[in-house]
């Protein structure tokens, strides 16, 4: 039935975010550059007693590099991207850091999962291959998580490809 335009609403076979991991929290990080500004100041200082002051400088300089290296890892964080699956509809749609969507769909009939396996590291990447084009998915995913995740993902394609079920 429907309301308007609004199209018919399927029920999901399967749907997740994947979003990148990040050891190291807010706390974490004020700590980390806590640590690392107290022990560049005690060297700055130290050289600076020497008469090495230029060196004193680059003290300084290491901390700027590793706050800018930190915020711009945690500017990517916020990046991630949306999987589901219905009978009708696979729908990837990925989310840079800057909140800009991109999405792919396909009919889950006419696509293959497909992974890249390295003997001693795992799954190294996933990908959605449809009428001859590939989609890397979950790229952010440490080996472990990509094949927990295709796994999952490669049921729910199997799931729509059955088809509905009729129980009795």
């Amino acid at each position: 039935m429907r309301h308007g335009n609004a199209p018919d609403r399927e029920p999901p076979i399967f749907s997740a975010v994947l979003t990148p991991y990040r050891a190291l929290g807010g706390q974490g990080f004020v700590v980390l550059m806590a640590a690392v500004g107290v022990v560049s100041t005690f060297a700055g200082v130290f050289f600076l007693v020497l008469g090495a002051w230029p060196i004193s400088g680059f003290f300084g300089l290491d901390v700027l590099l590793i706050y800018v290296a930190f915020r711009l890892n945690y500017r990517d964080a916020r990046a991630y991207e949306e999987v589901s699956v219905t009978p009708s509809r696979l729908v990837v749609r990925r989310i840079d850091h800057r909140g800009q969507a991109a999405e792919w769909s396909a009919n889950p009939l006419w696509v293959r999962l497909d992974r890249e396996v390295d003997d001693e590291y795992g799954v190294q990447r996933v990908f959605l291959v449809s009428h001859g084009h590939r989609h890397a998915v979950g790229s952010f995913l440490t080996p472990h998580e990509k094949a927990s995740f295709a796994r999952a993902l490669g049921s729910a394609i199997g799931e729509a490809k059955r088809g509905p079920t009729r129980s009795m």
